[in-house]
C-alpha cells in the first residue's frame, strides 16, 4: 500500500501575543515589540510592510490607551502571520483588544474627516488607507472589544 502524497505544503502560522500597560509607555512599548517580533519572523525594519505595521500599531494601541482605558486593565497586542502562496508572502493581522466595550471606534468606511484645525480624529483614517481589511469585533473573553486590521504582504 503507498503511502498518500501530500497536496498541500506545510503551514506554520506564527502567533505573538502580549499585554501591556493602559498608558501612553506601554502604547509605544507595543509599537516597538511588535515591529521587532515582525523582524524576527523575516518582515524587515524598514520595509514597506514594516511601515505600514508600525503605523497601525502605533494608531490602534494609542487609541487603546486614549478612549479604551479602564483603570488598572491592561490591552493587549496580537499580531499573527499566516504564510500566502506564490502571489503574496502571506497575511499580517493586528489586533488590540481592550476592555472599554462601550467606545467603539466607527468601521471601516464610516470615518468622516475632521474639520480643519482639528487637532485629532484622522488616526483611523491612516489605518483605512493603510490596511487591506479592518474590522472591530466583540473581545473574546468579555468584555470590551478587538479592533483588528490586516495587511496583505505582496513580494
Amino acid at each position: 500500500m503507498e503511502a498518500p502524497t501530500k497536496t498541500q505544503a506545510d503551514l506554520t502560522v506564527r502567533v505573538f501575543n502580549r499585554q501591556f500597560g493602559s498608558n501612553p509607555r506601554g502604547a509605544r512599548l507595543a509599537r516597538r515589540v511588535g515591529l521587532h517580533q515582525l523582524h524576527t519572523w523575516g518582515i524587515p525594519y524598514l520595509g514597506d510592510a514594516s511601515e505600514s505595521a508600525a503605523l497601525i500599531i502605533g494608531e490602534l494601541t494609542a487609541n487603546a490607551v486614549t478612549h479604551g482605558r479602564v483603570p488598572g486593565r491592561d490591552f493587549e497586542l496580537r499580531l499573527t502571520h499566516t504564510p500566502g502562496d506564490r502571489e503574496i508572502l502571506g497575511v499580517l493581522r493586528i489586533e488590540v483588544s481592550d476592555t472599554r466595550g462601550e467606545c467603539r471606534p466607527p468601521g471601516p468606511g464610516e470615518m468622516a474627516a475632521p474639520a480643519d484645525g482639528d487637532d485629532s480624529g484622522r488616526g483611523m483614517l491612516i489605518v483605512d488607507a493603510l490596511a487591506d481589511r479592518r474590522a472591530v469585533i466583540d473581545r473574546e473573553p468579555p468584555p470590551g472589544k478587538t479592533v483588528r486590521a490586516e495587511l496583505d504582504l505582496l513580494y
